[in-house]
């Protein structure tokens, strides 16, 4: 245990080195640039996907001469979104100005709030209604516009047609699942279903675990946190604990492997074992790294919402990605046109075509005759409309980084579910600092 521990410290010391010395490589911009002619240079950290390349090359070609953004690409091959915000984070402390724009997974938006400016005096009330009211809202701390949205994701649930379609009852169970299965009905599978693993899930100790355990806490009529204030110890959130954690000790829904894996590890053994589900983000063939080595199955594969407890509506939890500019940054102006480029119509039509994130342009939801060209839109909205956010607070990244890893214990059977919740509770009360 301490080997691993010191690892991690290890491996987290080395991407913060690396991530520095990507950084101070390029050379600062001089404000006499502009006066000789040179093009202010914006710096703009996130995954640089294809299709970010595409638009970062459009845009420098329509402002040639006046504007240049230079990507930093951070990978999610390389660094997972847990590294991404440590690096972040402790990259702002230094109050650098060589990054002007970054993105930001939807949460940590009341965290890096301090580093970003205020958008309120840049965007208008017809340009803020023209985004997604579902992204929206992950943009405002306090009340204020901190972030714009770049594109947004919501949970769903991938599985193998191939494989339902050699049951007699195959055409019923697929009915079931567009509309969303129950969990009961999950379990009653899994005693059809001998010679492929069932469901797939995310449950290492980090955040993807807990949006399984959020989901159903919200069947439940529940809530894990609230403002500031912790609700672990409420009859709801145990029980929905046990309820998870029966899912995998009793009803033994997933497979032994599940407790170590994030994304990238459950895609791959959905795809190498033969499984029947997995729970998953949308663009898994157009942004993901498996997805793409295992495109060969895609017509097998179906997405659909994620199961629900029988007498409650679907929830799934909402993901994505928002766009800041630091308050360090020189150049905000064009940080500003930067910014209001990557939310316009056009620039979100190339996200969702290259690359397979979920547009957050209203005009794209309201084009008919696009949304008929790509219906898959039409199953987003569905799934959007049955969205469930995560606690919107400054500490929800501490917290969660602690209940995921008691959770985790949980279902190792090293404690109760009622033990985990008390723990964490406790350790988030302490003075105390888990190290993982």
């Amino acid at each position: 245990m301490k080997f691993s521990k010191m690892f991690y410290v290890v491996i987290s010391i080395i991407l913060v080195t690396i991530f520095m010395l990507i950084i101070y490589i390029f050379p600062s911009y001089n404000i006499s640039d502009r006066s000789i002619g040179k093009p202010i240079k914006i710096y703009f950290a996130d995954n640089i996907s294809s299709a970010h390349r595409k638009l970062i090359g459009l845009f420098n070609e329509k402002y040639k001469g006046q504007i240049e953004v230079v990507p930093i690409d951070l990978p999610f091959s390389k660094f997972s979104t847990n590294d991404r915000k440590e690096l972040l984070a402790r990259y702002f402390r230094s109050k650098s100005d060589r990054i002007d724009v970054f993105s930001v997974d939807q949460i940590w938006v009341p965290r890096f709030a301090r580093w970003a400016i205020p958008l309120e005096e840049y965007f208008s009330k017809p340009e803020k209604d023209s985004l997604l009211s579902y992204a929206l809202k992950t943009c405002y701390y306090n009340d204020t516009l901190v972030a714009v949205p770049l594109y947004i994701d919501v949970a769903l649930m991938y599985y193998r047609k191939d494989i339902i379609d050699k049951l007699s009852d195959a055409k019923a169970i697929e009915n079931e699942l567009s509309n969303s299965i129950t969990w009961q009905q999950l379990i009653n599978l899994n005693k059809k279903i001998k010679n492929n693993p069932l469901y797939v899930f995310q449950a290492d100790d980090y955040e993807g675990l807990i949006c399984s355990y959020i989901e159903i806490l919200a069947n439940m009529g529940g809530k894990f946190m609230e403002d500031d204030s912790l609700l672990f110890k409420s009859p709801k959130a145990i029980e929905a604990l046990q309820y998870l954690d029966d899912l995998f000790k009793k009803d033994k829904i997933s497979p032994q492997e599940v407790l170590r894996f994030k994304e990238d590890d459950s895609y791959k053994y959905f795809f190498q074992d033969n499984s029947v589900f997995v729970r998953g983000w949308t663009g898994l063939f157009k942004n993901n790294a498996v997805g793409k080595k295992y495109f060969n199955l895609k017509d097998d594969v179906e997405a659909v919402p994620t199961p629900h407890l029988e007498g409650s509506k679907p929830a799934s939890v909402f993901g994505g990605w928002d766009l800041m500019i630091s308050r360090f940054s020189t150049k905000i102006p064009a940080a500003v046109k930067f910014v209001k480029f990557l939310t316009s119509k056009e620039a979100q039509k190339i996200l969702f075509e290259g690359g397979g994130f979920i547009p957050t342009n209203n005009e794209l939801f309201d084009d008919s005759a696009y949304v008929q060209k790509h219906p898959n839109l039409k199953f987003y909205s569905k799934l959007l409309k049955n969205g469930i956010y995560r606690p919107f607070s400054e500490h929800y990244t501490k917290v969660s980084d602690i209940l995921s890893y008691y959770i985790n214990l949980s279902l190792k059977s090293d404690i109760t579910p009622r033990d985990a919740l008390y723990r964490a509770y406790d350790k988030l009360n302490s003075k105390n600092i888990l190290l993982k």
